[in-house]
């Protein structure tokens, strides 16, 4: 008789990962999880609270597997250099991980949860000091990150759904999309210089 898998929680973040990713987040129950890791449902319940317990523990895991994708991407970049390839490895990770990006967002709804506050901090951290390269200062820092962020979320949501329908190629849209934002960035950074000349 062969001896049981070892399951532990990256182990089971990884399985319900494929499950997302292939069958979308709807897809994912114990039960479905319990038959793709081999194992009985209660299982499972050693190392997540439940259903809600596995859907906040995978969508705290997307965070940091977009986290990392950014952090790589932003290494040795500067300015437009980072911000056009941090974009890019956003798109990447919604494109390669659909479901997991989706997942992503259910820990939205549970704020009071301090994983989902570190990491979700250290993504916007991220970026605002990839912005602060433009010589904004910490309010205005936040405020283009949120447009970034809902430019990108905007596009990866509507490409997954199909919402494209011309076909042209995406990446050079969404590349000019960027190209507009960054347009947006420096004009901000030179009207400050005009208002508040040296």
């Amino acid at each position: 008789m062969a001896p049981k898998a070892r399951i532990d929680l990256n182990t089971i973040l990884t399985a319900a990962t494929d499950i997302v990713d292939t069958d979308g987040v709807h897809s994912l129950t114990l039960a479905t999880l319990a038959k793709k890791l081999k194992i009985r449902p209660p299982s499972l319940y050693n190392h997540v609270d439940g259903l809600q317990g596995l859907q906040r523990a995978l969508a705290i895991y997307g965070l940091e597997e977009l986290y990392t994708h950014l952090s790589q991407a932003a290494i040795g970049r500067s300015k437009d250099e980072a911000i056009h390839a941090i974009s890019k490895a956003y798109m990447s990770f919604a494109r390669t991980h659909p479901g997991l990006y989706e997942a992503t967002l259910w820990a939205n709804a549970d704020s009071n949860n301090a994983e989902f506050n570190l990491i979700s901090s250290k993504i916007v951290d991220l970026v605002v000091r990839v912005l602060q390269a433009y010589d904004l200062d910490d309010e205005e820092s936040i405020h283009a990150s949120r447009g970034l962020r809902s430019i990108l979320h905007g596009f990866a949501s509507l490409e997954q759904k199909n919402g494209f329908g011309i076909p042209i190629d995406l990446d050079v849209s969404i590349g000019l999309i960027i190209d507009t934002f960054l347009a947006g960035i420096h004009k901000m950074k030179s009207q400050k210089i005009e208002n508040h000349p040296k």
